[in-house]
């Protein structure tokens, strides 16, 4: 395997992502959110710290933050971060080479 890519796992094709789509990935048993937002991909985890719900892949994007549907707490796409000091998100490196998507996940243990 390629140096460059020690750590990443290929998730999809670039050109498959929708802009301003959420998908839905698993990685690692890490679940993944990944959005295309003006032809840049961002990967978060999906899991929201609210209630623990795995619905922010299914979020809307407003304003380079990504609203979660069940309680429209917003996460910075780039990393992760909530206004008001609130926990965010885990993000994700990415990688785009020749259309392949990859991400590097970490894992983390949660302490809600």
């Amino acid at each position: 395997m390629n140096n460059e890519l020690d750590g990443f796992t290929k998730i999809c094709k670039f050109d498959n992502l929708k802009e301003k789509v959420g998908r839905r990935f698993f990685v690692d048993d890490v679940e993944v959110a990944v959005f295309k937002v003006d032809g840049k991909i961002y990967a978060l985890n999906n899991i929201c710290p609210h209630q623990h719900s795995a619905l922010i892949y299914d979020g809307f994007i407003e304003d380079c933050k990504v609203v979660c549907p069940a309680h429209g707490w917003k996460f910075n796409l780039s990393d992760g971060k909530m206004e008001k000091g609130r926990k965010g998100l885990d993000s994700y490196e990415v990688k785009i080479i020749e259309n392949d998507v990859y991400v590097k996940v970490f894992k983390k243990e949660l302490n809600w």
